[in-house]
């Protein structure tokens, strides 16, 4: 059997396993796709009114709100939703799972790769949901192309996979799942103060470079003008930036802490 085949086969048997993994716990993996769907009804019908006085001059009513979050929240639920991969993998690491694959004849990636690729696909699944309840409570992107879409989506992935690695990386240099769980905190936190629920040029001026200069307000603007056309500007490039250096320091920092238990 190549190389290949065996990587194919192997990381399949994982992605079956981590999927098995979350029908054991659905506990957790019902708090990780209500939480954003709580967020968005909160500030949709709680804060709405208030938030949207900071929309458009202050002239923007509730679902001029709700276009102007949903893109936000869609980022934010990506966020959240990884932390249940930093807590998976801890957990295989505190119950020796990762010692045995290490040991066991196969592949060595594919034991991350599984980890990787079952929680894109959870946050994927997150996505539509969230997604059907913002156009349940009046979301539309009328003007968005097809290829619009397909570049939001393309985007949303690439994000997804960034943030996934660097959670698995998190997971992989916990001791346990609770320090797994404090460690990735940031990836809720980052997004409540970017410009997923209010304009950055609206903050106070020593509080916005915290929200411009992060990755999560580049990917909100440039997912807000894919799907609204609204101005992009440098966002696109910078998000990409963002996405591709997060992915190559969660692949190396994740797999280095693997490869470290070989030696």
């Amino acid at each position: 059997m190549s190389t290949l085949s065996l990587a194919v086969r192997d990381s399949s048997t994982m992605l079956r396993r981590n999927l098995l993994h979350v029908r054991r716990y659905p506990s957790m993996t019902l708090n990780l796709l209500l939480t954003p769907i709580m967020l968005l009804l909160l500030f949709v019908y709680v804060f709405g009114n208030v938030m949207s006085a900071g929309i458009g001059g202050g002239g923007a009513d509730r679902s001029d709100y709700i276009a102007y979050l949903v893109p936000g929240l869609l980022v934010m639920t990506i966020g959240s939703t990884v932390i249940g991969a930093a807590i998976s993998v801890s957990m295989d690491m505190t119950e020796g799972l990762i010692a045995r694959f290490r040991t066991m004849a196969v592949y060595r990636g594919s034991v991350l790769i599984g980890h990787v690729v079952g929680s894109v696909l959870q946050v994927l699944a997150s996505l539509v949901l969230v997604g059907a309840v913002a156009v349940a409570i009046g979301f539309r992107s009328t003007d968005a192309t097809v290829l619009e879409w397909l570049a939001a989506i393309g985007l949303l992935v690439l994000f997804a996979l960034a943030l996934t690695w660097i959670a698995v990386g998190m997971g992989m240099a916990s001791p346990n799942p609770e320090a797994a769980s404090n460690m990735a905190t940031p990836l809720i936190l980052l997004p409540l103060i970017s410009s997923a629920f209010t304009p950055a040029d609206t903050m106070p001026g020593w509080f916005r470079p915290i929200a411009e200069y992060q990755p999560f307000t580049p990917t909100i603007e440039t997912l807000r003008g894919l799907l609204l056309g609204t101005g992009i500007g440098n966002n696109w490039w910078i998000a990409l930036a963002w996405c591709v250096g997060l992915t190559v320091l969660g692949y190396h920092w994740s797999t280095s802490q693997f490869n470290r238990g070989l030696k």
